[in-house]
């Protein structure tokens, strides 16, 4: 992870905690990003560790409000209603020309929604109860046109209905006294989506009455190969049936990613892909061997490696 001061504290997912001991946050659609300020300038950093500073001009003014801090928080684009839309946020997540990302920055700008903080003048925060990190985040007084730290909550239930009110994409819950954990994927904090979502990883695709009929796609084993999860063909309009196949053409593989169990009817036809490329689907129930029932996918997700998906999303 060159460059990156640290790996984020990852969520797991799970029903919505109860308890004093338990804070509640919104879960914003956007892109997870570590801001490290030192010295008057400022480097983001995504989730992979690949530096994102270039692509969100608009964020650079932050270091002026604070000096020798690590913050965490999710880059999101907000659309006309106040809502976060990933769609219009993947036009600017990859653009590191410095012209186009100033030209964007101006039509389309993010907000960076800071809701940690890891480091202050010179002082390691991770080991600190989370309350008593939170306390010395608000205390920053951090806000500008394109920051801010979001508010944080005692009610999960009150929250959770206020995120479906809002059209958010759900709740995160942090136990007050929990330690940072880098690079841990911790059940210090659960997320609760308002809708049965997960992340999988696509092994090839099935053409149809169009080019791209439906995806395979499947979990990583520990072997490296993919257990099937099912064949996924709602949610592929046009538009993203177009940067679905920019993604997997390039991939193109002569054999199976996935572990012996892709049946027959599926396999028929299909076109094998490296498993590189990772899409959250919405789904209603599994059947007993995993398999998606209704699946249909919302969107592409190119901040997410393989390596990080599983079955509890």
């Amino acid at each position: 992870m060159p460059g990156a001061p640290l790996k984020p504290m990852l969520a797991t997912t799970g029903p919505l905690p109860a308890g004093a001991d338990w804070a509640y946050e919104f879960k914003w659609d956007g892109v997870r990003a570590l801001a490290d300020i030192v010295g008057g300038r400022q480097h983001l950093y995504a989730r992979s560790g690949v530096q994102i500073t270039a692509a969100y001009p608009e964020l650079i003014t932050l270091a002026e409000q604070v000096d020798d801090a690590l913050l965490d928080g999710e880059v999101v684009l907000l659309d006309q209603a106040g809502q976060p839309s990933f769609t219009a946020l993947a036009e600017r997540m990859h653009v590191r020309d410095p012209a186009k990302a100033a030209r964007l920055a101006a039509s389309v700008p993010v907000t960076y929604l800071i809701f940690d903080l890891l480091r202050l003048r010179g002082a390691d925060l991770t080991g600190r109860p989370w309350r008593e990190r939170r306390d010395l985040l608000e205390g920053l007084g951090l806000g500008g046109a394109r920051w801010a730290v979001p508010p944080v909550f005692a009610d999960g239930p009150a929250t959770y209905e206020a995120a479906g009110e809002h059209g958010l994409e759900g709740v995160m819950a942090k136990r007050t006294g929990s330690a940072y954990r880098p690079g841990v994927r911790s059940p210090d904090w659960v997320k609760v989506k308002l809708e049965v979502t997960g992340d999988f990883v696509v092994g090839g695709w099935r053409p149809g009455a169009r080019k791209l009929g439906g995806l395979l796609v499947g979990v990583p084993r520990p072997d490296g190969r993919l257990a099937y999860r099912g064949r996924v063909g709602g949610g592929i309009g046009a538009a993203l049936e177009r940067e679905l196949l920019r993604e997997l053409e390039p991939l193109r593989a002569g054999s199976s990613p996935f572990a012996a169990d892709v049946p027959r009817e599926d396999a028929r036809g299909a076109i094998w892909v490296d498993p590189e490329v990772v899409v959250e689907v919405k789904y209603g129930q599994r059947t007993p061997d995993g398999r998606l029932r209704f699946p249909r996918v919302l969107r592409l997700r190119p901040d997410k490696p393989p390596e990080e998906v599983d079955d509890a999303g």
